[in-house]
Order: C-alpha cells, then sequence, then structure tokens
C-alpha cells in the first residue's frame, strides 16, 4: 500500500467502503454509461439519482428552463430572444429602466429597442420598475432564536421589514387598480402576496392571494409564483396540508421551482403523502403524487413505477424513475472498482473452485460466416483450440463468456451508504420486464435505449445490439447515447482479446484508446496528480477496465496490470508470479500497435527495467534463502536505481516535518546501505527507534566478508559464504548457522529490516506487514485495478530461520548460547502462530447475543492452541535454560518473555 502521509480529520459512519473516507465523492464512483440526463423534460433535472448531494447537481441550470422569463418573453411578442428577455427582467438596473421611460435609453439593449417599446409595453416596463426596487428587500427577516450560533456580522440586512409596511401596501394597491392588463394585474397581486409573506403577515398573504389574485382567471407563471408565496404563508399559519398542496401545484406546474417546492413540502412522513394523494382529482396529480412517493422511498422502485405506468405509460416522470433505477442497478454492476467480498474465504475460493461456482448464462454475439471460416483455419493449422484444456490461456470462448467473474456483474451490497437490509435487491429482472413492456405502449425512444442498456448489464449482448440497430431517432443525446452502446457492446461481448481484435480496437475505436489528455470519453485518462476527486470516470476508463479483466480472465496478468497500473506500482506488490507476467510483456518481441501506445506506455520510471525485475527476483530467492540464485540476480541488479518513490515522504522528528526522500547515497534505496546489524538481534521490539537502539550486533571478527555497509549483492555473497562454513562441525559452523537464522528472522514480517527484501524503503507499518488469511497465490478476483491498495507478498517461511537455529543450537555447547537461539527460534514460531491464527479468524456476528460468551470461547481456544503447539521453545527455554544469564536479560528486554516465566 502506498505510504501517502495523509491526515485525515474524520471518516463518514455512513460509508461502508474502505475508500469512502471523508473527502470521497460517491458520484465520482461509477462510470454512468447511461446518462441519466438524456430525459427530455430538462426541469426534472435534479430529481435524477445522486448520491453526494440531496438532488442531482450535474448539469447547468441554464438546462432548466425559466417559465418566468419564457412568460415574459410571449408578452413581448417574441421580438426579444429568451437570453435578451432575462438580461431585461432580471439583470438590467432599475436606473435603465428610468431612463428608457423618460426616453433617454442608454443601455444597449434599450436602445435597440428604442423609446416605441416603452410606449407598446408601459405596463410592463412600469411594473418591472417596481419590482426591481423591491426586489433587494423580497427576503424574510431572520429572528435569532435561543440556540441560534450564526455569525451574521457581513450578511445582507436588506429584507421586507426595512420597507414601510403602509406605504408599500398602498402603492402596491395602487398600481394594482391602476393596471388594465390581466397579467401585470396578477403580477402585482404576486408582489403583495410576497411583501406580505415576507413581512410574516401571514392572514394578509392569504387575504391578498384570495382578492388580487385568485380573480384573475389566469393560471400562468404569475399564478404559481403567486401560489408559491401562499403555501409559504400556509406553513406559516401552521395550515401543513394546505401548504403541501399547493406546494405540490406548484411542483407539478413550475418547471424552475420544482427543487424548491418539493423542499418546502417536507414531506417526511406517509401521512403527508396520503393526504395529498386523498386530494388528487386528476391522473396527472396522482401520477405525480406516486412519483414524489416513489423518489422519496427509493428502496424498490417498481411497484411504483407501475402504479404511475397505469396511468400514464408515456409520462416524462416515468422515465425520470426508470433513469433512476437503471443508474442505481449501473452503480451496482459497473462500480469503478470491484471488491472483494466481505467474506473472503467464500469469495476467494470462488476462482479456485471452479467446479462449485455457477455459472452465468450469456447471450453470446453470433459469429459471422467469415469469423467461422477464420477461426476453424486457425484451429487447423495450430491455433488455439476451442476444447478445454488445462491452460487458463487456452480456454475456449465458451469458459470465458461464462466465468462468473467476467465484468459488467452485480456486486451486492455496494451501497454507499448504510442500510439495515444489506441484502440489496438486484431488481434488474423487474425493470427489464417492465421497461419492455412500457416501450411497446410509449412512442418514446427512450424506453427502447434503456431496454438495451438492462440486456448489455445483463450480458445479452445480441439482443441489446439488435435493440439499437432498429431505434430511429433524430434525437442528438439519444443518438450519442445508442453511439457509445453500440461500442460497449462490440467490445464487452468479444470472447477473447486477442491481437486481430486488439488490432479492430485501433482501427474502428481510436477516440477511446488513442492517449492524449482531452475531453472526457474521447480518451484514455492519463492519470496526474489531480486536487480533490480528479478526472470523472468516462467511458473511455471502463473500457479499459474491461480490457484488464479480460486479459485477467485469460491468464494474460501483465498486460491486465498494465491496463490500470504502471510498471513502478509492482513495488508495492511484489508477488513473483505476477512479476514475471509482467516482465514476459515486457520481453515480448512483436507487440501489437495496442499493446505497444497503449499498454507498454505504462513501463516507466523504474530507471533501468532489466535491474527493477532482478532485484524483485533476487529478493524472492532470499526470503526462500536460495542464497546462490539470489546472489546471480542481484548481479543482474547493479545498475539498480532505487525504489521509484516519488511521492514518498516520511516524517522527521528532529525538524518536526514531513520530508520528501532523497536517496543520498547513505541510505537504503532497495538495493544499497544494508548495515551488518542486519545479522544481528532485538535489543529490544520497536520498529520506530534506529536500529543502533533496537538491534544489537553479534561478533563477526571470524567472517570479515561481512562489511558494515553492503550491497544486496555483497549481503547474497556473504550468506553463501556462511552456509559453507555451516556445513562444518565446529563452533564456527554455529556461529555461520546463527548469523543466517538471524538475517532470515530480521527480514521477515516480524524483523527489524522487515523491508530489505519486499522493494520497501524502511520498516514502517503498511499493509505489506499484515498476515494475509489466504492461501490462495493471488489474492485479485477480477483484475489488478487499485493494485496499491490491495498487498499481498507470498508470506514468510519461519521453518527456513528455525531449521539454520535450530543447526545452531545442536551444534553449540555454549549454553549461552544455546539459550540465544532458543528465543530465536521462539520468535520465529510465533510468526508462525500469527499465520495460522490469520487464516482462522472467529468471524462472530457482534449482533450475536452471545458473542462475549462466543468469544470467550475462541480466545481460550486460540490460547490452548498456542501453548501447545507454538510454544515449544519458549517452554525448553523456561525448562532448561532458565538459569543462564541470556535468560535473565531477557527477562528484562522481552516483556512476553518475562510473562511467560512467571506462569
Amino acid at each position: 500500500m502506498k505510504k501517502y502521509i495523509i491526515s485525515l480529520s474524520i471518516a463518514s459512519l455512513f460509508y461502508t467502503k474502505t475508500e469512502a473516507c471523508a473527502w470521497s465523492d460517491p458520484d465520482h464512483d461509477y462510470f454512468n454509461l447511461f446518462t441519466q440526463s438524456i430525459i427530455k423534460d430538462k426541469s426534472y433535472l435534479p430529481f435524477l439519482h445522486n448520491y453526494s448531494d440531496r438532488f442531482y447537481t450535474n448539469y447547468k441550470p441554464s438546462q432548466i428552463p425559466d417559465e418566468n422569463i419564457e412568460s415574459w418573453r410571449i408578452f413581448f411578442g417574441n421580438q426579444l430572444s429568451y437570453t435578451e428577455t432575462n438580461y431585461l427582467v432580471n439583470k438590467i438596473s432599475l436606473n435603465d429602466l428610468n431612463e428608457l421611460k423618460k426616453g433617454n435609453p442608454n443601455n444597449q439593449l434599450l436602445k435597440k429597442l428604442g423609446t416605441g417599446f416603452y410606449a407598446k409595453y408601459r405596463e410592463a416596463i412600469d411594473y418591472l420598475i417596481e419590482a426591481k426596487y423591491l426586489e433587494p428587500y423580497m427576503r424574510i427577516n431572520f429572528v435569532e432564536g435561543a440556540d441560534s450560533f450564526y455569525y451574521r456580522e457581513n450578511e445582507n440586512d436588506k429584507n421586507a421589514t426595512k420597507l414601510d409596511y403602509n406605504k408599500t401596501i398602498s402603492a402596491l394597491n395602487s398600481l394594482y387598480n391602476a393596471a388594465k392588463n390581466p397579467e401585470i394585474k396578477q403580477r402585482y397581486g404576486y408582489q403583495l402576496v410576497r411583501f406580505n409573506h415576507y413581512t410574516r403577515n401571514y392572514d394578509s398573504a392569504v387575504e391578498a392571494f384570495k382578492k388580487y389574485v385568485q380573480p384573475i382567471k389566469l393560471k400562468g407563471a404569475p399564478y404559481y409564483m403567486a401560489l408559491d408565496q401562499l403555501a409559504g404563508a400556509q406553513r406559516g399559519l401552521q395550515l401543513g396540508n394546505e401548504a403541501n398542496w399547493n406546494f405540490f401545484q406548484v411542483f407539478m406546474n413550475s418547471k424552475s421551482r420544482k427543487e424548491s417546492s418539493f423542499v418546502s413540502m417536507k414531506l417526511s412522513d406517509s401521512a403527508s403523502f396520503n393526504n395529498i394523494m386523498k386530494r388528487a382529482g386528476t391522473s396527472e396529480e396522482k401520477n405525480m403524487a406516486y412519483f414524489l412517493l416513489g423518489y422519496e422511498d427509493f428502496t424498490n422502485p417498481i411497484p411504483m413505477m407501475e402504479k404511475m405506468y397505469d396511468i400514464d405509460p408515456d409520462s416524462e416522470i416515468l422515465k425520470v424513475m426508470a433513469a433512476r433505477s437503471i443508474n442505481e442497478l449501473e452503480r451496482n454492476y459497473l462500480p469503478t472498482y470491484y471488491y472483494s467480498s466481505k467474506d473472503s474465504s467464500k469469495n476467494l475460493d470462488k476462482k479456485d473452485n471452479n467446479s462449485t461456482t455457477t455459472k452465468t448464462e450469456v447471450k453470446k454475439k453470433e459469429l459471422s460466416f467469415w469469423q467461422k471460416i477464420v477461426l476453424f483455419f486457425k484451429n487447423l493449422f495450430g491455433g488455439k483450440k476451442s476444447e478445454k484444456t488445462d491452460s487458463k490461456s487456452e480456454q475456449s470462448n465458451d469458459e470465458l463468456f461464462e466465468n462468473p467473474d467476467r465484468i459488467p456483474t452485480f456486486v451486492k451490497n455496494n451501497s454507499y451508504y448504510w442500510s439495515e437490509d444489506q441484502n440489496q435487491k438486484d431488481f434488474i429482472d423487474d425493470l427489464e420486464k417492465f421497461t419492455a413492456k412500457t416501450k411497446e405502449k410509449s412512442k418514446d425512444e427512450y424506453w427502447q435505449i434503456a431496454d438495451a442498456y438492462l440486456k448489455f448489464l445483463k450480458k445479452d449482448y445480441e439482443d441489446s445490439s439488435d435493440i439499437l440497430a432498429d431505434i430511429k431517432t433524430n434525437n442528438p443525446e439519444y443518438l450519442e447515447e445508442i453511439k457509445r452502446m453500440k461500442v460497449l457492446n462490440d467490445i464487452v461481448s468479444q470472447p477473447k482479446i486477442d491481437a486481430d481484435y486488439e488490432g479492430h480496437l485501433m482501427k474502428d475505436y481510436p477516440e477511446y484508446f488513442v492517449a492524449k489528455k482531452q475531453k472526457r470519453d474521447s480518451v484514455l485518462i492519463e492519470y496526474d496528480n489531480y486536487d480533490y476527486f480528479g478526472e470523472a470516470p468516462s467511458t473511455a476508463e471502463f473500457l479499459k477496465d474491461v480490457l484488464a479483466n479480460r486479459y485477467f480472465l485469460q491468464g494474460e496478468d501483465g498486460k491486465s496490470f498494465l491496463m490500470n497500473n504502471k510498471l513502478s506500482d509492482l513495488q508495492y506488490n511484489p508477488n513473483s508470479s505476477l512479476v514475471k507476467s509482467v516482465e514476459e510483456f515486457y520481453r515480448k518481441p512483436n507487440k501489437t500497435q495496442f499493446e505497444q501506445q497503449i499498454i507498454a506506455k505504462n513501463l516507466d520510471n523504474v530507471g533501468n527495467i532489466d535491474a527493477f525485475f532482478a532485484d524483485i527476483y533476487g529478493d524472492r530467492a532470499m526470503r526462500l534463502a536460495d542464497f546462490d540464485k539470489a546472489k546471480s540476480y542481484y548481479q543482474k541488479a547493479l545498475k539498480f536505481s532505487g525504489i521509484p518513490r516519488e511521492n514518498y515522504e516520511t516524517y522527521n522528528s528532529e525538524t518536526g516535518k514531513y520530508e520528501k526522500l532523497v536517496y543520498n547515497g547513505e541510505n537504503y534505496d532497495g538495493y544499497n546501505n544494508i548495515p551488518n546489524l542486519v545479522f544481528g538481534h532485538n535489543n529490544w521490539e520497536s520498529f520506530q527507534g534506529s536500529d543502533a537502539e533496537s538491534m544489537k550486533a553479534e561478533d563477526y571478527t571470524q567472517f570479515p566478508f561481512i562489511k558494515t555497509k553492503m550491497n544486496k549483492l555483497e549481503l547474497a555473497d556473504a550468506l553463501v559464504q556462511l552456509r559453507k562454513i555451516g556445513t562444518g562441525k565446529d563452533a564456527k559452523a554455529v556461529q555461520a548457522n546463527q548469523l543466517i537464522g538471524n538475517v532470515l528472522y530480521n527480514t521477515s514480517i516480524l524483523g527489524y529490516y522487515r523491508q530489505l527484501f519486499v522493494m520497501d524503503v524502511d520498516n514502517s507499518n503498511g499493509g505489506k506487514y499484515d498476515f494475509w488469511a489466504t492461501e490462495r497465490q493471488n489474492p485479485f478476483q477480477y483484475y489488478y485495478k487499485d493494485f496499491t491498495n490491495t498487498t499481498f507478498i507470498e508470506p514468510d517461511n519461519f521453518d527456513l530461520a528455525i531449521n539454520y537455529y535450530k543447526k545452531a543450537f545442536d551444534l553449540s555447547t555454549d549454553r549461552e548460547q544455546k539459550a540465544r537461539v532458543l528465543f530465536q527460534m521462539a520468535s520465529a514460531e510465533q510468526g508462525k502462530y500469527y499465520q495460522y491464527e490469520a487464516k482462522h479468524q472467529a468471524n462472530i456476528d457482534y449482533s450475536d447475543p452471545k458473542w462475549s460468551e462466543k468469544n470467550d470461547s475462541y480466545e481460550k481456544q486460540m490460547g490452548d492452541l498456542k501453548n501447545q503447539k507454538y510454544r515449544t521453545y519458549f517452554t525448553q527455554l523456561k525448562s532448561q535454560f532458565s538459569n543462564t544469564e541470556t535468560a535473565r536479560e531477557l527477562l528484562g528486554s522481552c516483556s512476553y518473555f518475562d510473562y511467560f516465566m512467571k506462569r
């Protein structure tokens, strides 16, 4: 795991994933392949699906039309554009309008309209002058409460109470009575309702609506603006049901006020919905009520959608519900990373035991006649056959299609927020049935696109492609979605990604695979050090994941790794089988154009690549005590330029600052500057202290080849010589075997120098030093994405150290030396217990009423096992060597040994 030093202020208690910390944006963690915003009625954009905000925000506010501006535009005879009308109504200054009224317009737009404009629309301009005068004050006055704590010194103190109430009401009354045009008259009525509402004269606001707005039989924008204010006044009078109903009417009939009116409804309980449903007289009102109920309670969308379908299968709000439902499914079928199941043993066993997995039925794209001929000759002349073979790389098309880990696939409990019901329902079948019947009733191609997309998620690629091919539409948003889905179906339905298909990708879809920085969905995004959330996941990113998954399932681990990672990332998780596969790709002689431009570009900043691989292989050989092999690899790693830690910082206690790592020729860089204390033993158990404090040197006088500072080649050579000496029978052989045992223990997960053979720069804690709980050689299930966040290095073999210690113990005649060696053997035996313990966790549900009893039983069982099987050397040390000086020294430096001796 990358050792980034990050200060975490708080972690969200609602998130269930490890990556979902305080800075995480859940709406940044899915691909949005089905673009929700293609709905035609853009006024419902806020009600599309997202997690990070209450309302959907991934759109431009200008996409939602303002019916008030549209109303004014019609009033002015459509001689102004929407933008010009908005400027005139909302942005032009009061002074400019007064100049127009005087016949001397200075504003460019008003000059263009001319003085005749005022003469023709005198009442409208006079109204706008009055409205602009009132507007800065049209907000309710804030009343400080006993618990108020907000700092408001710099807040605008203008509100409705700052105006003279009687003068303002009198002026608006006069203007209302003088107006001849009904719409202008109603707009003055709106100002009267609003002014009374904001001055908290709620009763007067209600009366003003009845007297000035309602009698004018117009139900355009001014009416619903006034109704919105009336509902606010009714809320102030505690008339909750009346307020909700009127806000509901505003929600239904206003385009720009849907979000605000929805919030104002305060539909917090079933009674509020029931009251609205009871008053719903028309089919449209009932349909809208079902929509609100479905939006507020989205745990099971299909029943509510069925009710809406029965009323109007072609309604726009039904498409909104469908978009939300598809988005929810997409987040579970196409997350930006497929995490392992919480039940890791079941999850990880799935790949190792194919006979126990349930095969996924996939409708495959039928091969063309020409493809069948090509496949026939490939098989005939030495191509890979379609029969079953033992090689993962030679799986048949059927085997590849039926692999349960072939993405897209449903990930259970992929929700970002905690729910009491953690068994999420995969409602894709129900939604598919609903979509299929709706597309037969509705004339909107939306339902065909939705149906095709659901079939894509279900891996029904042939049917999905057929539906897309039959869609006839001129809607540009629909066309863009269809184009994207055709590409998705083509790539995801391909059974195997081979050289020919890679050529097809580069020829026909270069916009998704040409590696350069451009707009979203046009390229494979190059990762830089973005602030905050970085570039949003794109279609190209999804396709990259698909290909990484395909290579992974095909056994091409190196290519799979490099689709999502850089070569330098191997430093965080250098397990040998993956390293070998990556190296094989690196050395592949005739790479395809796709491999060269898309994959090989990630063979990056490790300096000398051959030395990089050689260092990793040498490290593994050292962990296996194969010192000769390690020496041969380290000979090839002489040009190793250091572990590439460009973003690494560590805390300097002397300066009190985090400092960037710089290899200065004296510190350990992954190859050089290893101190001879690696042959020593613990003075006390501490990873944080300096090696001079934590480690104690042995007597090296008989072994002049052990240098004060060594590189790995010199260290391996020293171990080769020690092993040869250790075959003897004398005291020197005893010491040689003890020193080898020390190196193997000190560089294990428990040792002070645990970083030396796992490509790490120091021993500070991290995922590399966890005891892994699986026997599997590869913990990854789908691909190697987020590789640096999942650490797995082959576990230590503590028996290797114990065997060398045992040779030393058996040969030695010195009781003090025997005591020291026994303690070292006991320490290594501890490692064997920790490995066993990690693989045999209790996994007791904390909600179990007998949790304490079961946990105590588990701990007793593990304690008994520890003492019976993993304390043999401690027991021998206690029974046979407790009277040695070494044992007495250990009592003072090892608290656990002290505890064990007193039992």
